[in-house]
Order: C-alpha cells, then sequence, then structure tokens
C-alpha cells in the first residue's frame, strides 16, 4: 500500500513566499511599462501639437499678401505689422493680410487680416471679422498652441539684418522671413524660419 503524502506547512510558506516575490517584480515592471507608455503618448501628443502649430504658421505666411488696412481709429495699418508684446485685448504680436481660406462658403478669394500672439500661456491666432475695421471690430481669438513659455519674433529686412519689430526703420512693405522661435513651458524651444 502506497502513503498520500502532500506538502508540509513549510513547503507552502517557500512556494508562496516565491509567487510573492515574482508577483512583486512582475508589477513592478508592468507599472514601469505603463508610465513610459504614458510618457511616450504625451510626449508624441506635445510634438505632434507643435507640428501642426508651425504647419498652420507656415500656410498662413506663404498666403500674405501685400494690402494695407484700417485701424479702428481710420489710421492705416501696414500689411505686415510685428511687434515686441501686446498691449491690449486687440493686439497681436505679428498681424497681417492673407489671401482668402480654401473652402471659404462663398468668399474663396476674400483677403482676410489674421493675428498671432502669446497670452496666458497659449498661443492664440486672431481673426478679424472685415479688413478696414469699424469702430467696434474685434478680432475672434483661437488657442492653437498650450503650454507655451515665451513667443519671439524677429523678421528679415531688405539689407538681410533680423529686426524685432515690424515694419522696421526705413523698410516697407513686407518682410523677407519672419523667424518664430516658440519655447514651451517644459524648457524645449523650436525655432522655424518663413520665407515670405
Amino acid at each position: 500500500m502506497s502513503k498520500a503524502r502532500g506538502f508540509t506547512l513549510i513547503e507552502v510558506l517557500v512556494a508562496i513566499a516565491i509567487f510573492a516575490i515574482m508577483s512583486v517584480v512582475a508589477y513592478r515592471g508592468l507599472n514601469g511599462i505603463l508610465q513610459a507608455r504614458e510618457r511616450v503618448t504625451l510626449e508624441s501628443r506635445k510634438w505632434r501639437e507643435l507640428a501642426l502649430f508651425f504647419a498652420k504658421v507656415e500656410g498662413d505666411l506663404t498666403a500674405v499678401i501685400d494690402r494695407p488696412v484700417r485701424d479702428n481709429g481710420d489710421l492705416l495699418l501696414p500689411p505686415f505689422v510685428g511687434k515686441e508684446r501686446t498691449v491690449s485685448q486687440d493686439d497681436a504680436q505679428m498681424e497681417f493680410t492673407r489671401t482668402g481660406l480654401p473652402g471659404q462658403s462663398g468668399k474663396l478669394a476674400a483677403l482676410q487680416r489674421f493675428g498671432y500672439r502669446l497670452r496666458d500661456g497659449a498661443i492664440e491666432q486672431l481673426v478679424w471679422p472685415v479688413l478696414d475695421r469699424a469702430p467696434r471690430s474685434h478680432p475672434e481669438s483661437f488657442v492653437i498652441l498650450q503650454e507655451v513659455a515665451e513667443l519671439r519674433l524677429r523678421y528679415l529686412d531688405g539689407k538681410n539684418a533680423w529686426q524685432n519689430i515690424w515694419p522696421a526703420p526705413e523698410q516697407a512693405g513686407l518682410p523677407h522671413a519672419v523667424e518664430m522661435a516658440v519655447v514651451l513651458k517644459s524648457g524645449e524651444k523650436v525655432t522655424r524660419v518663413y520665407a515670405l
């Protein structure tokens, strides 16, 4: 006759201890993978949004046209205006006239006035409803890039010198190029140069 033999208490405790150690190691490994995946997803989203932003700016700047406009006080504004900072609610750091957007219902060729500015940690696009503004014309603003610490703009003049404002002294019309530097709150700085 054979004797039935089971596990001893010591063997069961050793097996449970080994299982617990393996579970902790597996949990830490899985947790590390999930955290890395989340970081990669956030980084991918940040760079995708930045690429879309620069593509939008490029699309707007390639459509710039040399057409001055009238402001709310009936003063003539140049076709392209660049400032170091904004001073009012309706002000932009970079403002220009551009051709109409493709697909505009019934107004394919209608000129528009666009602008960009940094406000409250986000870059906003400004769109004026008309070119020559009435006293109560105000632009619509759209947030197109968030988590921005700084927006720096420079303009290349006819003497191939970079200017911080436009129109630069003794310069008229459009700049030859625009340099846009975006500093994110996470510390990265991305610079793009657009030829006009």
